[in-house]
C-alpha cells in the first residue's frame, strides 16, 4: 500500500493534546501536513483550560522536523470554532482537513448531570463541531450529491 502524503496541507485536529487526537496530529505532520493542534487542555471531564497539552504536541511535531501551531479554543461554541479556523488561516492561509476528535466524558448517572454538564457533554463529541465551511475559503462544489445542504464558497 502506498502511503498518502499530505505535503503542504493544513489540517485542524481537535482534541489533539492527547490520545487519538495526538496520534492523528503526529501522523499528519509526519506525512508533511502543517497541523493546527487544537485542545482546550481540560481534564477528561472537560473541566479547566490549559494550553499546555496542545503546546506539548506542537513541540513534539517540531522536534521531529514538522510544522504545527497550538490552539486552545473550544469546538463547543461557534465563536470557538471560528477562532480555531482563524488560527489555521493566520498560520497557513488555508484549511484542508478537519479531524473532529474532541470529546469529554462525564462518568455520572444521567439523573445527576447538572445544566452546564448537560450542555457540554453533548456539545463536544455529539453535536456538529462549530468549524463550518463558511468560516474558511476553500473551493467546494455548489452542492454535494445526496446532501440537503447547498455548499458554496464565501
Amino acid at each position: 500500500m502506498t502511503e498518502r502524503g499530505f505535503g503542504g496541507k493544513a489540517p485542524i485536529v481537535t482534541g489533539a493534546g492527547g490520545g487519538l487526537g495526538r496520534k492523528h496530529a503526529l501522523l499528519l505532520a509526519s506525512r508533511g501536513a502543517r497541523v493546527v493542534v487544537n485542545d482546550i487542555g481540560g481534564s477528561i471531564a472537560g473541566e479547566g483550560l490549559d494550553p499546555g497539552p496542545a503546546e506539548a504536541v506542537v513541540r513534539e511535531i517540531r522536534d521531529r522536523g514538522g510544522e504545527a501551531v497550538a490552539d486552545a479554543n473550544s469546538v463547543a461554541t461557534p465563536e470557538g470554532g471560528q477562532a480555531i479556523v482563524q488560527s489555521a488561516l493566520d498560520a497557513y492561509g488555508r484549511v484542508d482537513i478537519v479531524v473532529n476528535n474532541a470529546g469529554i466524558v462525564r462518568d455520572v448517572p444521567v439523573a445527576q448531570i447538572r445544566d452546564q454538564t448537560g450542555y457540554t457533554v453533548p456539545a463536544v463529541p455529539h453535536r456538529p463541531v462549530h468549524i463550518e465551511h463558511e468560516r474558511f475559503p476553500v473551493p467546494c462544489p455548489k452542492k454535494i450529491p445526496g446532501s440537503p445542504r447547498k455548499w458554496s464558497p464565501s
